[in-house]
């Protein structure tokens, strides 16, 4: 469900913060991925899952209801795709090729890794003021497979991946996972995301300063952020201008 802003805040083309007094001079960016450093394509997304859904022999519909069931999502998303894919097999009862379907999977991740404009221009801004980047991502093992062959690869100082990390946005583990690896403390970082699995109250919550992405003229699409009152952007190279 969509939600609803004023269109003042809508139309708001600049960074805005809540405050003078709350600036903050990070040591490092974390970003999220899907819908903030680069765009899923949400219709070719559900054209795979109606040619997978014929290759299992079940509908659409019976699919989904596993893939997106919340305990099956958790762990395809914090573990082993392959696993979870023949897993799928066996609940349906079917002998559909797995490595055909995970080939469909890898090709249209390597397809949709593209960043959004600016983005490499403001990561590489960044590393070039001193400020580390990092990036926390909830996804399925497909994208830590192809990201080495992505316009990604070497653009961000850490990568942490719930499916090989083992933990998912908003658990306070992966959170310290990228503080780790980035070697900063989480009152130095930004964390910068659509709000997506609660990822901007997790953030907060782990110690870092949450900041909400969404395009212009366009409201949030996640529950919950009808009423954000932090540090908001409406596209990637303004956090140049909060930092």
């Amino acid at each position: 469900m969509r939600c609803s802003l004023s269109s003042s805040s809508l139309t708001d083309r600049a960074p805005t913060r809540r405050g003078q007094d709350e600036a903050v001079t990070p040591r490092a960016v974390v970003f999220d991925l899907w819908q903030t450093l680069a765009r899923w394509p949400d219709e070719e997304s559900r054209e795979l899952r109606s040619r997978w859904s014929d290759s299992l022999g079940v509908s659409p519909e019976r699919l989904d209801e596993i893939w997106f069931d919340p305990d099956f999502y958790r762990r395809r998303e914090s573990g082993p795709i392959r696993a979870l894919l023949e897993e799928l097999c066996v609940v349906l009862g079917s002998s559909a090729d797995v490595d055909e379907v995970l080939g469909w999977r890898l090709d249209l991740t390597r397809r949709s890794l593209v960043p959004v404009p600016g983005a490499l221009e403001t990561l590489g801004r960044l590393r070039r003021r001193g400020i580390a980047t990092g990036l926390i991502s909830n996804c399925t093992e497909e994208v830590a497979l192809v990201w080495e062959q992505s316009p990604f690869a070497g653009a961000l100082d850490v990568a942490v991946f719930s499916a090989t990390a083992g933990c998912v946005k908003p658990e306070r583990r992966i959170f310290g996972l990228a503080c780790e690896k980035l070697g900063v403390a989480a009152a130095d970082c930004l964390f910068v995301g659509d709000g997506a699995n609660d990822e901007l109250g997790g953030a907060a919550r782990f110690g870092m300063t949450p900041v909400l992405v969404h395009p212009p003229d366009e409201a949030p699409v996640w529950d919950g952020l009808e009423g954000w009152d932090g540090l908001r952007i409406t596209a990637i190279p303004q956090i140049l201008e909060l930092v």
